[in-house]
């Protein structure tokens, strides 16, 4: 008994010594894999846990680990399989995938560094600096397609009839079903005709028929308020989209500047883009 345990000892221990060692402190850069001398890195792997969608991220830690080394693998093996003999349309359309991703990481690169609360803030008090405040509107309307029924239904309102209840009925636009509701608006987001009548009209006021190009209009005036500049949260990712335009703007303007740019294919005919035979030549 005690020789069969000497001899299983042995050969555990040349096992172990056989494997490979694991760092005890995985980094990006620890092996997982070769194949055919191509090491797969555990920095591969992570990188395509990430790019994974939010189901397959929540798969169980061991699954997921199988299942992505499995197909690093797999790549590994199909890539070495073609590599030597990829087409020139291939060859070319991987330059290109390279050159947009990695123009790709530059851009965010210029975005994440100029698109900061500072900035968001710089730029939220050069707009709104000279914010001069105006009168928003609350309205509602019924639109119908002829200037008698329009005078028919404002009578009907006038005797006694709700004008949310004739907007439901009588209504023909998607306000309609709300009682034409219009919400809140200020100058410049009506047509002329329909906004020059709420301007002059007061809180509580119908007036109408009303023509714009849509029809005929019954406008009745909920209230009035006076405009305020927008708070920054709310114009938020509108300003940081000026912020990255302008940023990137600038950085390939600079790039451009300290770069020599020569573009002898300026004279070939426009007309040859579409001649795809010549990727297979």
């Amino acid at each position: 008994m005690a020789k069969i345990t000497t001899i299983l000892g042995a050969f555990a221990l040349t096992v172990a010594l056989a494997a490979p060692a694991l760092a005890a402190d995985p980094t990006a850069e620890t092996v997982v894999a070769d194949v055919n001398g191509t090491p797969v890195t555990l920095g591969q792997m992570i990188a395509m846990r990430a790019s994974l969608p939010p189901q397959y991220q929540a798969l169980p830690d061991d699954v997921l680990f199988k299942g992505i080394l499995d197909q690093l693998v797999q790549q590994t093996l199909l890539a070495q399989s073609v590599e030597k003999n990829l087409s020139k349309r291939d060859q070319i359309t991987l330059e290109n995938e390279r050159r947009g991703q990695i123009s790709a990481i530059a851009l965010q690169q210029v975005v994440t560094a100029a698109v900061t609360n500072a900035a968001l803030q710089a730029a939220y008090d050069a707009k709104y600096k000279d914010f001069k405040p105006g009168t928003e509107y609350h309205a509602a309307h019924i639109l119908v397609d002829s200037e008698e029924k329009a005078k028919e239904i404002k009578a009907q309102i006038e005797g006694g009839v709700d004008f949310a209840d004739a907007a439901k009925t009588h209504g023909t636009d998607g306000t309609a079903a709300n009682g034409g509701d219009l919400g809140w608006f200020g100058p410049g987001m009506m047509v002329k005709p329909f906004e020059d009548a709420v301007v002059a009209m007061k809180p509580g006021e119908l007036v109408g028929p009303v023509k714009t190009d849509f029809g005929w209009h019954l406008i009745k005036l909920v209230e009035t308020r006076p405009s305020a500049a927008p708070a920054l949260d709310d114009v938020r990712d509108e300003l940081a989209a000026e912020i990255e335009k302008t940023a990137i703007t600038d950085h390939l303007a600079a790039l451009e500047k300290d770069a020599k740019v020569e573009k002898p294919g300026e004279g070939i005919d426009p007309a040859v883009l579409k001649d795809e035979s010549l990727l297979d030549k």
